[in-house]
This record gives C-alpha cells, structure tokens and sequence, in this order.
C-alpha cells in the first residue's frame, strides 16, 4: 500500500496497484470544514476487497477539505484522483461521496459510479452520469439525525429517480437493518464493523465482479 499527494493537496491511497482498472473510493464529509480522513467503511471494503480481486487497483480518496459546503474543493481532488490513474475507473462513492463521484462522472476516466449510501442533493446536476451506470446500495436503517450521520433510503432513492428519468441505466437496492455504511473508526484508529458490514461488502463485491467483465 502507498500513499500519493496529488496536485490539489489531497492524497490517494493504492493497493493492487500494478493492476489494472480501478476502483476510486470517494469519502463522505460532514457540514464543517475540517481536514480530510481516511474513510472508515472504504478502509473496510478495501482492506476484504483488495485481495479478492487481484486485478484490480483499489484507491482511497483523502480529501484536503471534507465538507459539503466545500463540494467543489473535494470534486477537484476527486478528479486529480482520476487524472493520476489515468486509467478505467469504477467510482465508489460514500455518502457525500456519493455526490462527489456523480458530480466527477463525466471525466473521461470514470465508467460508472456505485452509491453506498450516497447524498444525491436536488441542487446536484446529473447530466455526467449519461452513456454510463449508477447503483445504489442503502442502509435500510440509515437516517439522519441530530448529532448522528446519515442519509435516508428515501432521498437516495429519489435522487436516482431522477437519474433515470434522464436515461441512465442502473440499479437500487436497500440492504435489511443496514445502517449508514459498514464501518466506523475508534479514536485508537482501529476500524470498528458495523452491523450488517458483510451484506455491504458483498454487495459492493458483486458490482466488482460485473466491473472485471465490463473492463475486459
């Protein structure tokens, strides 16, 4: 695993990387502006995924700013990610990163975007996602509440509406009791799996294994 300063101040994270085609992890944010993390549940799904697909590069996405007030700022580091790979790209976007990876779809690196959990804002535009995928995967449990992250299923599931009343092909599925993403992370580091943390690393896996077949 090496980590790489990117042109914006960011950082990417790389496993498998002298493969080939790519999988971009794009965390999430919170409402104040505060130094990018790593995030907890793309460690996860990069740390089970990695080594069951050898062909594939995997990269994890720090941004300089983690904010979605700051949303311009993390699609730059987003798109400096895409630029260094330079390469076929599936983006797997984290709650805002959600956001992040649909507003970065139109670059000529990215294919597809896979939402886990993803903030699909009104103000959003959609139009990047044409002539290419988006698949949802959502916490059934997930909500938003005081103090406490989260996305519902009803807003995701509305913002992919609107994807595919613009043509886009894709798919949505709720994961039963799931929460809002797999992982968290204790102030040790250590990442702590939330319940239901393997449904959500199968089911990104199963749009790894179609990605493989697509990159062919």
């Amino acid at each position: 695993m090496r980590t790489v300063p990117l042109q914006t101040g960011a950082d990417v994270r790389l496993r498998n990387e002298q493969s080939g085609p790519t999988v971009l992890l794009v965390n999430g944010g919170t409402a104040k502006a505060v130094a990018g993390t790593w995030s907890a549940t793309s460690e996860l799904l990069a740390d089970e995924l990695a080594p069951r697909f050898p062909q594939l590069a995997f990269a994890e996405l720090r941004y300089r700013l983690k904010s979605w007030h700051a949303l311009d700022s993390c699609m730059d580091d987003a798109r400096a990610a895409l630029d260094l790979l330079d390469r076929p790209s599936l983006l797997v976007g984290f709650s805002m990163g959600g956001a992040v990876s649909i507003g970065v779809a139109g670059h000529e690196g990215a294919t597809a975007v896979l939402g886990l959990a993803p903030w699909i804002p009104d103000r959003l535009a959609l139009e990047g996602l044409r002539g290419k995928r988006l698949d949802v995967l959502h916490g059934g449990w997930d909500r938003w509440l005081p103090g406490v992250p989260g996305v519902s299923p009803e807003s995701s599931r509305s913002g992919f509406e609107r994807a595919r009343r613009l043509g886009v092909e894709g798919s949505y599925r709720l994961i039963p009791r799931g929460l809002h993403g797999a992982a968290v992370r204790r102030r040790s580091g250590a990442l702590v799996r939330l319940p239901r943390a393997g449904a959500w690393v199968d089911g990104v896996g199963e749009r790894l294994e179609r990605f493989c077949v697509e990159s062919q």
